[in-house]
């Protein structure tokens, strides 16, 4: 059975399709004002037997393209755990929001926590603040990465903390301790996240913020323990609901990854 996960969500939209337990292939694009365009490129031409969406557009798909839903954080939850049978804990940092999920031995959710109501801790917030210092995002990572201090910012509200980054700035910060203290920050508000789970071994972080090699090395030098990055962190929602509507999948064979692209 073919079938094709699609993960909606706020800042790109990723396309994997699956057959049979194997992993055929998988696209990650920018999304936009139009979401429902952007998945339909996506979809053109492909065929599948069945079609399960999953991010914060699923019910759009849902409702115009009759496609299956499945819940963000079980897409997660199915995404991991294929990849990594022992997962017990996810981080699954994402553009508009965070989620974190505690797995038992089976792989069955035992809680989780959402941060889904404002950007702070989030990809954008970390793309707000990089605009607001004059780094391209790139930059601002690895500015934050080899800082020798770090910057500390109080506020985590987007708005507030732009504003007082640039007024720190103004006064003469370091933009590079500044970009340390803006990743130490998402990295202390994901922490208290994590810290209201079952906070145990093996700890997975996925999503388009594991990308992101200073809150990877900051997370990781946080809990004193090693944490887990997919080779494709971005694709692991779209891989569970993939995965969520086909048999039992056997072992998982792993395609190159494909570039991030605008539709």
């Amino acid at each position: 059975m073919r079938v094709i996960g699609l993960d909606v969500g706020s800042r790109t939209v990723k396309r994997v399709t699956v057959d049979d337990g194997e992993l055929l292939e998988h696209r990650v694009v920018s999304n936009n004002h139009d979401p429902l365009a952007v998945c339909d490129a996506l979809l053109a031409g492909r065929r599948s037997d069945r079609l399960v969406a999953t991010g914060y557009g699923r019910h759009l798909l849902a409702r115009h393209r009759r496609a299956e839903t499945l819940t963000e954080i079980r897409a997660a939850a199915l995404g991991v755990r294929r990849l990594r049978p022992t997962a017990r804990t996810i981080l699954d940092l994402g553009g508009q929001d965070t989620k974190v999920v505690a797995l038992d031995a089976g792989g069955a959710v035992v809680k989780f926590e959402m941060n889904d109501r404002c950007a702070a801790g989030t990809g954008r917030f970390l793309e707000v603040m990089a605009t607001a210092l004059c780094y391209p995002l790139d930059d601002f990572v690895a500015a934050g990465r080899t800082a020798t201090g770090s910057r500390n910012v109080t506020a985590m509200c987007t708005v507030f903390a732009e504003s007082e980054v640039i007024s720190a700035s103004a006064r003469g910060a370091d933009r590079a301790e500044l970009a340390r203290g803006l990743h130490q920050a998402v990295i202390s508000r994901t922490l208290g996240m994590l810290r209201r789970l079952p906070l145990e071994e093996e700890i997975v972080f996925c999503g388009g913020g594991a990308l992101n090699a200073c809150l990877r090395e900051l997370l990781a030098a946080a809990l004193g323990r090693e944490v887990h990055v997919p080779p494709q962190p971005q694709i692991v929602a779209a891989l569970g609901a993939a995965l969520s509507a086909g048999p039992e999948p056997g072992p998982l064979v792993e395609v190159p990854d494909e570039r991030h692209e605008d539709p």
